[in-house]
């Protein structure tokens, strides 16, 4: 008996068995697909919450010894500026105090009295809390200044 080459045949019967062949393989990604989920939402970081901390005026000439060691109140906004407020003398002072152009450190800050008087200040701060300087009141009474615990 003689067998008969069916080309076709034969085509249909290769395809079979690469079909068998590959039916057990998958393909593997080579790095996860990406996530996708809703939107991204973004909160903005809340800015800083000023800080109130103490400051001391020690007596630095004798003009400033009669009034002895003052204590202040101060508000720091953390942006270069800040607020004050003292008792000198039994005059109430408020003021300002604002960093020097160009220097992250230095400031000068300027208290009215209630009274007519002033105060001027000249400080450094080592952090946003703590610093020295020194004050100078109208009446020539001169202090040195400490800021923060």
């Amino acid at each position: 008996m003689k067998i008969a080459f069916r080309p076709h045949r034969a085509l249909q019967t290769v395809a079979a068995l690469s079909v068998l062949a590959l039916a057990g393989c998958y393909v593997v990604p080579m790095q996860p697909a990406p996530v996708t989920g809703g939107p991204t939402v973004v909160v903005p970081a809340a800015p800083p919450a000023p800080v109130t901390f103490t400051a001391r005026l020690y007596p630095a000439n004798e003009l400033a010894g009669v009034y002895g060691v003052v204590a202040a109140v101060v508000t720091n906004d953390l942006n270069g500026r800040g607020h004050f407020s003292t008792a000198i003398g039994g005059e109430s002072f408020m003021g300002e105090a604002t960093r020097v152009a160009g220097s992250p450190k230095d400031g000068v800050a300027n208290g009215a009295g209630s009274r007519g008087s002033f105060l001027s200040c000249r400080y450094t701060m080592n952090s946003p809390t703590l610093g020295t300087g020194n004050c100078r009141h109208s009446d020539g009474a001169q202090f040195s200044m400490h800021i923060g615990s």
